[in-house]
């Protein structure tokens, strides 16, 4: 059956043809246009026109020879008359016995055995009988018909039957007609099928007949229409790949329909996943061409909205140019397709470089005639594309050249579009941050009508999002300006006091931004504040945080918002928001009240309501934020001794040290300051030594990148407070680092290096190691003092009065475990006296401002004192504390009595000089130093008080550091501006800075001090000049 080609419609035509061309009519009947059908119409008229007759013979049998007569003669027209009636007997004959008779088929409607096509007088049974009896008058005449192939419709059964008919020769081709042969078409009549599953007309979506699809299109939809259920079935059956091949089928009524399909179908995730995967969106977007009908532009479009929900489905539609004709579509005076676009476009608009290509385009006037739609879901897209679109700075400029801005207030004044003025709200917020558009506004009075449609709404939404345009707006400092001069803040403190929670958050947002204005800010100082204030004892965790966001902005740099904010009662709720879960609140509640801590009065009240333990929670903090601002109210909050020990005993200096690792380095920063001001007293600084504090920060300052000028200054801090740490490690005490009791001095060691406490070496037994020198001025026996000596020197008696008092404080304080336990008497001073003459005082002029510190030291001495040792042997009863040493009392005593009066510097210096020498043992010569035995005494001494820490008053024979660190320790106590310098080899020596009247100095001022180091072992008191070459042999060996 190879050389039988089956097809649908054009047997018929085939038949007619045939028909035609037995009768010996010319040309061949016109066949329907069509693609198919027209390239056989062409292929039949050529080849039919070419066809030639043979001659005719005399047959015998029921077949014809096949050999070709080409030169034959025609028959007579007697012999031809009797053939052709022969022959349509026939063929009458052979039709009925195929299709059912003539009268049958003459009866038959058209439709059913006949063609569709009018104009064609026979049916299909009929034509390929006349066909055959035309022939057959010919008397059994081959007619050869050049390559011409006999299209037949049937199937491959009734195909095997006509097998005995149709003998084509597949050399050249020839149809071979004997006269008693004929052709006959089956043509199968239309069958009508009730089909109830839907995996039946699934299957029928692979159909060749466009009816068949059509039909099958149609019952789809209609069950995709009833839910999700049976998308997900049409999923499941595999219905999605069939249908994407319909949508560029040829048949408008098959495209129309599967259009429809897919935008019912793409609403269901799955199906959008396999429409992706299938790339259909080119496809899809080909349906929106203007060409196309409504119905499809509304389903594609609709398709697309769906689609468009779905980050790739967005990037798909923009790459295949969906965007230019979904902008065109929002013209389409169909409604639905004008719903479908803008929402598609709304999806795609999130995307920023579709804002980009929608401004190119131009679509901004299409969308803002949405606006005047009578569908409010369609106002209502246009509004919130507008709303996406003109966050960007060139569509606010496109927007108001459109006039858009008129049609956006007319919705806010129209109470019926009441549904539509949030998203308005939102249009006119972003467009408020231009500043062009913001005068445009003010200009026509739409500012103001803004305000007070704010204002006067009742409606919550409406009022936050109001709000929300005015914090947008507000960034900009000409706006803030423009705000203020409308009276924006009397709306805002209007809508504190809404009962919607987002309201409230929503105006509190709004004054943080117009606290920028200095004009604002000092108008919420009495109408503000208050209801601020109150919103911190919100159980909304949301609405405390907006508060004290706006109450931090509003007291920054304006001491009258931070009182009128602790005047309102805002530091207890204040603290408890330090407790809040919200990172955010807590933030800005210490903000809030470290701008109150710069005033004294506020910080005194800020401590009574228990600041410092509640501020060890946000130090704690994971946040950085969090950890910075906490770190920084604490910086406000410790600058007194009070304030450190609560923190201190609260627990909160570890988590403070601990901020010194962080990696952020606005904590790092606060952390240092903070670590800066409890380093303030002496006991502080020891404490934050031993947590590390010290190695830390001296570890940040040995990096570029993670070292500033707070780490800097609290590493400073905390040597400076911790003197035997820093002569310990840098080996230099300047003039301004005062010695105290309970000074040690163990010799020089390494950074990184631990510092043992003084109790912890003096319990150690002795050893070869360096003796440590201990300053101890306490003594439990004063120093015998006649009643000539107490009046005559005033300011030692003074002295004297201000250090007992200090140790009956001292003791009261036995939860610090500082102090010495046993009842004291009055005792030799341990402080400065700074009652000089004026003379000395000019004299002493480097030495200026020294006296508060003195004071401050006097005042926390018997504090720092943590420096132990066991006095009365196998007593539990007794603490440890610093061994004492009278001699050095009695030093003290003795040359505030002689030398403290001299009013010369440098006779004072000179007598100092000479008073150590000969407490150390007296002058040396240079050639005998080798002949000194004081390593013997040191000795000795260790051994008398089996420890390792000798007072620095025993020891009578002394050489350089023992000498230069007791004349730095007297000078200290009498007001001499000295340094201690460690050298090497047990070199150490005294700086000091005279000044020297022999110069002249610039006209109207003195000449600088010079430095002079002091002789204490070879010619006592004598001063050489710093660098020279005595002082050099001096210092070094």
């Amino acid at each position: 059956m190879a050389d039988y080609h089956f097809l649908r419609k054009e047997n018929c035509f085939l038949a007619l043809c045939l028909a035609q061309l037995g009768r010996g009519q010319f040309p061949v009947p016109i066949l329907p246009q069509s693609p198919g059908l027209s390239k056989l119409r062409r292929h039949l008229a050529l080849r039919l026109q070419n066809a030639t007759p043979g001659g005719t013979r005399a047959v015998s049998g029921s077949r014809a020879r096949s050999r070709d007569v080409r030169t034959r003669g025609l028959a007579s027209p007697s012999n031809q008359g009797q053939q052709q009636t022969e022959g349509r007997r026939r063929a009458a004959a052979g039709a009925d016995r195929w299709v059912g008779g003539a009268s049958a088929r003459r009866a038959a409607p058209a439709g059913k055995g006949r063609p569709a096509a009018a104009g064609y007088p026979l049916g299909v049974g009929e034509a390929w009988a006349e066909a055959g009896a035309n022939l057959g008058e010919r008397g059994g005449a081959r007619l050869f018909v050049p390559q011409i192939t006999v299209f037949i419709v049937m199937t491959e059964k009734d195909g095997m039957k006509c097998s005995g008919v149709l003998k084509p020769l597949k050399k050249d081709h020839v149809l071979i007609c004997e006269p008693h042969i004929f052709l006959f078409a089956f043509q199968f009549d239309p069958l009508t099928i009730e089909s109830k599953k839907a995996a039946t007309v699934v299957l029928m979506l692979n159909s060749p007949e466009e009816e068949i699809l059509a039909k099958a299109c149609e019952a789809i939809y209609r069950f995709a229409l009833k839910g999700e259920e049976n998308k997900a079935t049409l999923l499941e059956l595999g219905a999605v790949e069939p249908l994407t091949k319909l949508l560029t089928h040829e048949d408008k009524i098959v495209r129309r329909n599967a259009t429809m399909i897919f935008g019912i179908l793409a609403s269901n995730n799955d199906v959008k996943k396999l429409l992706r995967e299938l790339d259909v969106m080119n496809s899809v977007i080909a349906q929106l061409a203007p060409e196309e009908e409504v119905v499809i532009h509304e389903f594609a479009s609709l398709c697309l909205a769906n689609m468009s929900a779905e980050y790739t489905s967005k990037v798909q539609i923009f790459e295949h140019g969906g965007l230019e004709p979904l902008i065109r579509l929002l013209s389409s005076p169909d409604p639905d397709v004008k719903k479908n676009s803008i929402e598609c476009i709304y999806n795609l608009v999130q995307d920023f470089q579709c804002r980009a290509t929608l401004q190119e385009l131009n679509a901004i006037p299409s969308i803002l005639d949405l606006l005047k739609s009578e569908y409010p879901i369609i106002q209502l897209l246009a509004l919130k594309t507008l709303g996406v679109i003109t966050n960007d700075k060139e569509s606010r400029a496109m927007l108001r050249d459109n006039q858009g801005l008129d049609p956006l207030i007319k919705i806010l004044e129209t109470k019926e579009l009441n549904d539509l003025h949030i998203e308005a709200l939102s249009v006119i917020a972003n467009c408020l941050e231009d500043m062009d558009t913001m005068v445009l506004i003010q200009q026509t009075g739409g500012l103001k009508k803004l305000l007070t449609f704010a204002e006067n709404s009742t409606i919550p939404d409406i009022q936050k999002n109001a709000a929300k345009a005015i914090t947008k707006a507000a960034y900009d400092p000409e706006n803030r300006k423009l705000f203020h001069e409308q009276e924006v803040e009397k709306c805002l403190v209007t809508l504190l006091g809404s009962e919607n929670d987002g309201t409230k958050i929503a105006a509190s947002q709004a004054i943080s931004a117009m606290c920028e204005n200095s004009g604002s800010k000092d108008f919420f100082n009495n109408q503000g504040i208050p209801q601020l204030i109150q919103l911190l004892k919100s159980d909304n965790d949301e609405v405390r945080e907006a508060a004290a966001l706006a109450l931090a902005n509003l007291t920054t740099c304006n001491p009258a918002n931070a009182k009128a904010a602790a005047e309102a009662d805002g530091i207890d709720p204040l603290i408890n928001t330090l407790s809040s879960k919200r990172e955010g609140a807590v933030a800005n509640a210490a903000t809030v009240l470290t701008n109150m801590a710069t005033q004294e009065p506020l910080r005194v009240s800020i401590q009574s309501h228990n600041a410092m333990h509640a501020i060890i929670g946000p130090l704690r903090s994971a946040n950085t934020v969090v950890q910075s601002k906490a770190a920084l109210m604490v910086a406000a909050t410790v600058c007194d001794v009070e304030a450190r020990t609560e923190l201190k005993n609260a627990g909160g200096l570890e988590p403070l040290v601990e901020l010194l690792h962080s990696k952020n380095d606005e904590v790092r920063r606060h952390a240092s300051w903070a670590v800066t001001v409890c380093a303030n007293d002496e006991l502080m600084a020891t404490e934050l030594c031993r947590l590390g504090a010290l190695d830390i920060l001296e570890e940040i300052n040995l990096s570029v990148s993670r070292k500033n000028k707070f780490s800097e200054a609290a590493y400073n801090k905390l040597l400076n407070n911790n003197l035997p740490l820093k002569y310990s490690q840098t080996g230099y005490l300047s003039s301004c680092d005062i010695i105290s009791d309970g000074f040690y001095d163990c010799g020089r060691i390494n950074h990184g290096t631990k510092l043992l406490p003084l109790k912890e070496l003096s319990l150690k037994e002795p050893n070869d190691q360096r003796a440590i020198l201990l300053i101890n001025n306490k003594s439990e026996v004063p120093p015998p003092l006649s009643m000539e000596d107490k009046s005559s020197d005033i300011g030692y008696g003074r002295s004297i009065s201000s250090s007992s008092s200090l140790r009956r404080a001292s003791k009261e304080k036995t939860s610090a475990g500082v102090g010495s336990p046993t009842e004291e008497k009055s005792e030799p001073t341990s402080g400065r006296n700074t009652v000089l003459s004026k003379s000395a005082t000019k004299e002493k002029g480097s030495r200026k401002g020294k006296g508060k510190k003195e004071e401050e030291k006097v005042k926390e001495e018997e504090e720092v004192l943590s420096v132990p040792k066991m006095t009365g042997e196998g007593s539990p009863d007794k603490e440890w504390c610093p061994p004492s040493d009278p001699d050095f009392c009695l030093y003290v005593y003795e040359v505030t009595k002689t030398i403290l009066p001299i009013t010369n510097m440098k006779e004072q210096v000179e007598a100092l000089a000479k008073y150590v020498a000969e407490r150390m043992g007296g002058h040396i010569p240079k050639e005998k130093l080798h002949e000194f035995s004081w390593e013997l005494h040191i000795s000795e001494l260790k051994f008398q008080l089996k420890s390792n820490v000798i007072p620095i008053g025993q020891i009578k024979k002394g050489i350089f550091y023992h000498r230069a660190l007791l004349f730095k320790a007297l000078a200290d106590k009498i007001g001499i501006g000295c340094t201690l310098v460690r050298g090497e080899y047990g070199r150490a020596w005294n700086e000091v800075k005279l000044m020297d009247r022999t110069r002249k100095g610039v006209i109207g001022c003195l000449p600088p001090p010079e430095t002079y180091i002091v002789d204490l072992m070879f010619h006592p008191g004598e001063l050489m000049k710093l660098r020279s070459k005595e002082a050099d042999l001096y210092r070094f060996l």
